[in-house]
């Protein structure tokens, strides 16, 4: 008998209920938009609101809107052309306090907003995606790098007890240590070849003159983009992005494209930021003297500490570092359980973890200062032109006592916020950059050829449902009308759940679609012929129905899942476009085989089923 349970038909109406309310979201368009996020200290009030405002009227752009959004302010534009003109004349206009950043802003209605409804994220091929040209600083690598060079010799003659003077950078790509007795030269030039046997050694008297040669320094460059290039891979897996690129371009570059990306500021900060922290050892002297004099003691650097209103204490510390994030394992946001204040909890590697123990065995009961290091782009305007520089904010974010001895694991604690603390533990975890990253590029990718991409792949989309359509109306009749409802919502949920899982549609995806479409309509004429010729067979109309439902159920499924498995092949070892394929793939099998076999046959049961006698069926 052709039954179908009543359940079955309250499981219809609130799935169906649920793909148009969750895929209702695509049909609100995104608008270009520029998002305004403060830096550290920064202020999006009222007066931020109308200093934009004016920027933007001298410039002789008509924003629509102008809003708060959180802790960003987010101003609506026309069009992707009025969008970067906003963008080149708030930078320079507002400076370093605040990130400008280009944006897709969400008209989606607030009470979809409010049950999770999201539209689907769309790919860098159909316009959704940010594109980032990164520059990476080798010289800063190569400072860095000899900065660690000269700290490794200070620790090798120091362990081996021989005695010097000074180990400090000299000229282009060298290091001068200076000994205390010429006799010692043979021995300390073996002590530094015997760690690091790249270096080129020269003794001269009691001086050694340690150069880094052109082999090594061709290696510290490619290691600094490679380090780097593995750095925002794990940035950007932090901020949960879909089928990001991360390729390195030439000797000094980076391109990330980060498709669907929503909050395009927060990205720009996670990625371009080099923040890290660095512990030092506090200095005994007049801080304050040594401010005004501009005469620091030998082996101390002047700092500044900022306190919780903003005002900067002089601070002296010591030149050598104790330990700095690039020796970081672990770090999380956490609260002091003393004083509850927000703190990031710390775990360094072997390293690290000696030289904290050996500062801290020697140093108990006096005071350890931890000092953020920050690199902050600028842009400003010179005789017309945009001048991109660099500013290297470092500040002291607390100074505490050493009240026991610790090695590996530990908080650092006094930080002005919970979001610092997070934000903070984030750029620790993630890695530290080996040499610091200008963006010299950011764009929204190609707005025109995304949209004819959109419009060319849902064109290709609705000729083949168009297809479909037509032939199963002319060919079965009512079954081609049931066949037909049960594509519509074979749509609707591939878009709602795709939509609910926040899945990113690229170019490969519409063709998955396209494909699945195709699928369906594979499943439902297995169904009608069967029926046919159940009919043919002489089998009563509503019985030969419930037969070919029965007997073709079977047949779909095992074609369906071979595919499937197909799908997940793709999906496990495919990569960028390949993958968006297989999701699509895969999603789309899954609800055309419950809208084939369940929808249709519910549907079909409502026309055709109950006691009522039928001598013929219209397929």
């Amino acid at each position: 008998m052709l039954t179908f349970a009543r359940w079955k038909y309250l499981v219809i109406l609130i799935v169906l209920v649920l793909s148009v309310l969750y895929a209702l979201p695509n049909v609100y368009q995104k608008v270009p938009s520029v998002q305004v996020t403060p830096s550290r200290g920064a202020q999006v009030d009222a007066a931020l609101q109308e200093r934009v405002a004016q920027t933007l009227k001298q410039t002789g752009i008509d924003p629509r809107a102008i809003e708060i959004d959180g802790d960003n302010l987010l101003v609506r534009l026309g069009s992707p052309e009025a969008q970067i003109r906003a963008a080149d004349a708030l930078r320079p206009a507002l400076g370093s306090d605040y990130v400008v950043a280009l944006n897709l802003a969400s008209t989606v209605p607030s009470w979809l907003e409010s049950i999770g409804a999201q539209p689907m994220l769309l790919g860098l091929d159909l316009q959704g995606g940010v594109h980032f040209l990164m520059q990476v600083d080798q010289q800063a690598a190569l400072t860095k790098r000899l900065d660690a060079i000269a700290e490794d010799i200070r620790v090798q003659l120091r362990e081996q007890r021989v005695r010097y003077e000074s180990v400090e950078r000299g000229a282009g790509t060298s290091v001068i240590v200076t000994l205390a007795n010429a006799a010692d030269a043979p021995r300390a030039r073996e002590l530094v070849l015997a760690n690091q046997p790249n270096l080129q050694v020269a003794p001269d008297g009691r001086t050694l003159r340690v150069e880094v040669g052109e082999a090594e320094l061709q290696r510290l460059a490619l290691e600094a983009i490679e380090q780097n290039v593995s750095t925002l891979r794990n940035r950007i897996n932090a901020l949960g992005v879909s089928e990001p690129i991360i390729q390195r371009q030439g000797d000094e570059r980076i391109v990330v494209q980060l498709p669907g990306v929503q909050d395009t500021a927060q990205a720009k900060r996670v990625l371009g930021a080099t923040a890290t922290l660095e512990y030092r050892a506090v200095v005994e002297g007049n801080a304050a003297e040594a401010a005004s004099s501009g005469s620091v003691p030998p082996g101390a650097r002047l700092y500044y500490e900022v306190g919780p209103n903003g005002e900067r204490s002089p601070v002296l510390l010591s030149k050598r570092v104790i330990a700095t994030g690039d020796q970081l394992v672990a770090a999380s946001a956490t609260f002091d359980q003393q004083s509850g204040s927000p703190a990031v909890s710390v775990r360094l590697d072997n390293a690290g973890g000696q030289s904290m123990f050996n500062f801290t065995t020697e140093n108990v009961g006096k005071p350890m200062a931890v000092v953020y290091i920050e690199r902050i782009p600028e842009v400003r305007t010179v005789n017309g032109q945009e001048v991109r520089t660099t500013r290297i904010n470092e500040e002291v974010i607390s100074i505490a006592t050493i009240n026991g001895v610790f090695g590996k694991e530990f908080q650092t604690t006094g930080l002005e916020s919970s979001k610092f603390a997070a934000d903070l533990a984030l750029q620790l975890r993630s890695g530290s950059l080996a040499a610091p990253m200008d963006f010299i590029e950011e764009r929204i990718v190609g707005p025109s050829l995304g949209r004819e991409n959109v419009e060319r792949g849902l064109q290709a989309v609705l000729g083949a449902f168009g297809f479909a359509l037509l032939f199963f109306l002319v060919y079965y009749r009512m079954f081609g009308v049931i066949t037909v409802a049960a594509l519509l919502m074979n749509l609707l949920m591939l878009t709602a759940v795709m939509s609910m899982i926040g899945a990113t549609l690229t170019l490969p995806g519409l063709a998955g679609i396209a494909l699945t479409v195709g699928m369906s309509v594979d499943a439902n004429v297995l169904i009608n012929e069967r029926i046919r010729e159940e009919l043919r067979a002489g089998l009563p109309p509503q019985t030969a129905i419930a037969t070919g439902y029965d007997r073709a159920s079977g047949t779909i499924a095992d074609a369906n899942l071979t595919a499937i498995l197909a799908g997940v092949a793709l999906l496990a070892f495919g990569t960028g476009p390949v993958k968006g394929f297989a999701m699509t793939l895969i999603i789309g099998i899954l609800t055309s085989m419950y809208t084939a076999v369940g929808v249709s046959r519910g549907i079909a049961t409502l026309i055709y089923g109950g006691r009522r006698k039928l001598k013929s069926v219209a397929i």
